[in-house]
């Protein structure tokens, strides 16, 4: 078990709304809401709890299973609805969100949140105690140094858990992202299998549930229902996205609707948790939509029919900030046709798995012809160009790299990305900045505009291990988990140059805690002999 803090850590559930956290006077209960930020759904405020003489007690301890008052009083979840305050010989006040005073004298179990009902504090502590030592007993086993960061990472992913959609969905976090987004979901399945292959399944299911007529996959699921096109948007996000979008040469973004998705890695993630849980009827029920996903992309998202897909819109990237998007609303960075040619590759993988031969044999060929058109069509001999609007652009950011995850690249262009890779370019510290250390828009601190992440890492890893650079995969693994560890929590994005977290970074970042958790898995296998005698100590 570990201590919350209440201010990056909150106290939560699995499956609940409502976090507490601290605030200037005391405690402070708010709802987890789509697109509603916390100041906006407060329950009450000013939590603070008495002795009999009238002073204040202050907070002892806070875990996941209670927050422990220093005379014995507790807050506790009796379920996820309901938050309880348990304690004899004291007194408990709080202002609700219009502003009315309570305060109750305790003398056993008193319903702080929810539905009013009479709970045994005994019976509510002890089944919060088992339902998280059953829960951090399923975390696979991590090296010792990184245990600390591994169980807040565990945590975080347990209490991101929420009913969406239908079903129980990972929200990236409870602080301001309240919805399962598509590529994050996917990240998350990739931890969740090592738990709960079949909760991994329903982060793909939520997302296949919902697909669209056409095959496209949507954005985000939420609690009013999906984030499929740019009318779904919200307006602060809409307004945001005018800042930059097209600012370096004047283009203005198509006030048409346009389609929102994410990258395609759905076969890529359904794969790897059959790899941990085989799973076949799961396989045979998912193909047939995996198949309809990945023809959406050449359908719907290849405007200039060049066999080569493009983003349509920013979201579609999931690098919302990315200084690719200065030069207008649609891009072709090489990590797209780099995902698309490895969700070939798995499709083969699914349908040799449900004795589908020839299909299997008709994605091997389309992945070799779509990793031969890539590299004839965008490989310029040092780098794979991004495109904004059909046109070259200069930024060099780590998307540069990606073909590299297809590990079907010619040796000599795989090898050149990776030289590029370790280059002070790309490799500090703290590898690997979202735009490399010598572009003019590198910004340590600005969302996709330098700062690390680990999802860009993570595929960066096994693209390396995929394309035979097994000792800078190794070695770009141990130190995305030092810099994890030793920055203090897990944050949406981390700064390259000191390793701390992003100024503006979120907290409790779904995605960070899932692929920390599965770096971290099975690591105590690989030693300094596996780093061509680097030392590298996380």
């Amino acid at each position: 078990m570990f201590t919350l803090d209440l201010v990056e850590q909150p106290f939560t559930e699995r499956g609940s709304r409502l976090l507490v956290t601290a605030g200037p006077d005391g405690l402070r209960v708010a709802r987890a809401e789509y697109e509603t930020p916390l100041d906006q759904t407060t329950e009450l405020t000013a939590l603070v709890v008495r002795d009999t003489d009238g002073r204040t007690v202050p907070v002892a301890s806070a875990t996941p299973s209670e927050v422990a008052f220093a005379n014995g009083v507790s807050l506790m979840f009796a379920d996820p609805a309901t938050l309880v305050i348990a304690g004899q010989h004291a007194h408990a006040s709080w202002r609700l969100s219009d502003g009315t005073e309570q305060a109750v004298a305790l003398t056993g179990c008193h319903v702080l949140t929810g539905p009013q009902g009479s709970w045994s504090a005994t019976a509510v502590r002890a089944a919060a105690e088992a339902r998280w030592e059953e829960w951090f007993a399923r975390m696979p086993p991590v090296r010792a140094d990184l245990a600390e960061r591994a169980r807040m990472a565990w945590w975080t992913l347990a209490v991101n858990l929420l009913p969406i959609g239908g079903r129980e969905g990972l929200v990236p976090s409870k602080y301001g992202y309240v919805g399962v987004w598509n590529w994050d979901a996917l990240f998350h399945a990739v931890a969740l299998r090592h738990a709960s292959p079949a909760l991994a399944r329903d982060q793909i299911l939520l997302l296949l549930d919902h697909q669209l007529p056409d095959g496209q996959l949507p954005d985000v699921v939420h609690d009013h229902g999906v984030l499929a096109e740019t009318t779904d948007l919200p307006r602060s996000d809409l307004a945001r996205l005018s800042e930059h979008v097209g600012r370096a040469n004047g283009v203005v973004p198509s006030s048409e609707p346009v389609p929102v998705t994410k990258p395609p890695l759905a076969a890529w993630a359904v794969w790897k948790i059959h790899q941990t849980d085989p799973d076949l009827p799961f396989l045979a029920s998912v193909y047939p939509k995996l198949v309809r996903a990945h023809a959406w992309w050449f359908a719907v998202s290849d405007p200039d029919g060049d066999g080569l897909p493009e983003y349509l819109h920013p979201y579609s990237s999931g690098l919302d900030d990315s200084p690719v998007w200065d030069y207008g609303p649609r891009a072709e960075p090489p990590d797209l046709n780099s995902y698309l040619i490895l969700q070939a590759d798995r499709l083969a993988d699914i349908a040799e798995a449900i004795n589908l031969p020839t299909e299997a044999a008709r994605w091997r060929s389309q992945a070799a012809a779509h990793t031969e058109l890539l590299v004839a069509r965008r490989w310029d001999g040092t780098r794979f160009r991004t495109l904004a609007g059909g046109e070259p652009v200069p930024v060099r950011t780590a998307l540069d790299l990606m073909p590299l995850f297809t590990g079907r690249l010619p040796v000599e262009v795989a090898a050149a990305l990776e030289q590029e890779l370790r280059s002070a370019r790309y490799w500090g510290e703290h590898p690997v900045p979202t735009v490399a250390f010598d572009d003019p828009t590198f910004d340590p601190d600005a969302m996709w505009r330098g700062p690390v992440w680990l999802n860009v890492n993570y595929l960066l890893i096994e693209g390396l291990h995929r394309s035979g650079f097994a000792a800078t995969a190794d070695e770009l693994r141990l130190r995305t988990l030092a810099m994890v560890r030793d920055a203090g929590g897990l944050y949406e994005y981390w700064n390259p140059l000191t390793g701390a977290r992003a100024t503006r970074a979120t907290s409790g970042f779904g995605w960070s805690a899932a692929l920390f958790v599965d770096l971290a898995a099975g690591l105590s296998e690989l030693t300094d002999d596996h780093l061509d005698g680097k030392t590298i100590t996380p």
